[in-house]
């Protein structure tokens, strides 16, 4: 059964849902390299963020490392969304990294799905407002 979640978005809030707890260890998408995702939504653009073991930031710091996309879900029917891993950004606390960084996809500890009322894709639905995503499933493909 889909995950459901609908919710009003002020303009100075970001909400995060679907977000998947770290995994008891890690997920080894090495063999893969693409993410799909099949989701139902209403136009907006959402943010796509994996976590990965941090090796990034300064050694003891307890925050993962965060990679994010964005996945513009058309509005009223199932779509899936096929991302590359290489599509995925390094950032810290929503920024874009500007740096060279590679993601480890082999320390994979956690996933999630956001909305902000800022940002997205072109002629995607933005602003405050009523949101609505459902999430179907989430698989890791290997697209070459």
């Amino acid at each position: 059964m889909p995950a459901t979640h609908s919710e009003e978005l002020s303009q100075e809030s970001a909400e995060t849902f679907f977000q998947y707890p770290p995994f008891d260890g890690f997920i080894d998408l090495d063999s893969y390299d693409t993410i799909a995702l099949k989701l139902k939504g209403d136009g907006r653009s959402y943010i796509s963020t994996i976590y990965t073991e941090n090796w990034v930031n300064s050694p003891g710091q307890a925050e993962d490392n965060s990679w994010q996309t964005f996945v513009h879900v058309p509005k009223a029917n199932w779509y899936i969304a096929k991302i590359p891993l290489s599509r995925y950004m390094p950032t810290y606390r929503g920024s874009v990294i500007d740096a060279n960084l590679e993601m480890n996809p082999a320390r994979v500890v956690g996933m999630s799905l956001s909305v902000n009322a800022e940002g997205g894709v072109p002629g995607a639905t933005a602003g405050p407002g009523d949101f609505n995503l459902e999430l179907d499933w989430i698989k890791a493909l290997r697209t070459d």
